[in-house]
């Protein structure tokens, strides 16, 4: 289980300072699939950052179980807009990094278990250069998944690919959040995306000063027709918009 439990980031510069995120509370059940949406500037890569260890929150915590993160760790994986791969080392390689620590044996294991789960067990030797930019994603989720971890953080993991490509890859998520059993907590512009793949769709709101945040959750029933997804979809970009409020309690 996931906890997020009242996180605050605020940044300061010289004199000012700037509140990013206001006492959010999520709990996230394991294998469950989680989407944040929102405005830019509404806090959502930096909730997703803190959840990673890879940023800390000025006030609250964030729990995996009993184990406060403040640090990454091998148990939260994260994949971000861009692949970030290495040019310089080839796809085996570029996994590696994530496991570095272990023997050359489990290493040779892993990678290649890892490469066979997202469809490109026969590109261990190319370069980044050679991938298109759908390969190239699976393999920034493959470095990901290689260390086994219990979180999936995808940070607009499919925002630079063509509509073919990224209908394909978030099948592919689905569908590795089905075999591996594992939680999932994204970050989208795209609410259609959110609402094709999540169990549950927080959405963020830009904090407003002495005021309580207004954010959001929503959970999306199952199975969802087209009917269904196109009601969440203007839903939430109701809630977004401040578009009728109270429409959107009674539908909550």
């Amino acid at each position: 289980m996931l906890k997020i439990k009242d996180v605050s980031k605020v940044y300061k510069n010289n004199n000012c300072s700037q509140n990013i995120l206001k006492n959010i509370n999520l709990t996230i059940e394991d294998h469950e699939i989680v989407s944040l949406v929102g405005q830019s500037g509404c806090g959502k890569s930096t909730l997703l950052r803190i959840i990673s260890g890879l940023e800390n929150a000025s006030s609250g915590y964030v729990k995996l179980n009993d184990n406060i993160i403040s640090k990454p760790n091998s148990d939260i994986g994260m994949v971000f807009q861009d692949a970030r791969l290495m040019p310089w080392l080839n796809v085996y390689d570029n996994i590696k990094l994530s496991i570095l620590n272990d023997d050359k044996k489990t290493q040779k294991y892993k990678i290649n278990e890892t490469l066979k789960i997202v469809g490109l067990e026969d590109i261990g030797s190319f370069w980044p250069r050679q991938l298109s930019g759908g390969m190239a994603q699976r393999v920034a989720i493959a470095r990901a998944l290689v260390q086994q971890p219990k979180v999936l953080l995808l940070d607009e993991p499919f925002s630079a690919l063509d509509n073919f490509t990224k209908k394909n890859l978030q099948d592919h998520v689905r569908s590795l959040w089905s075999s591996l059993k594992i939680t999932i907590v994204m970050v989208t512009h795209d609410i259609n995306e959110a609402t094709n793949i999540s169990d549950r769709i927080l959405i963020l709101k830009k904090p407003i000063q002495n005021k309580i945040s207004d954010n959001r959750l929503i959970k999306i029933n199952k199975p969802r027709s087209d009917s269904d997804k196109n009601q969440y979809n203007k839903l939430i970009n109701d809630i977004i918009f401040n578009n009728s409020s109270n429409q959107v309690n009674a539908i909550i």
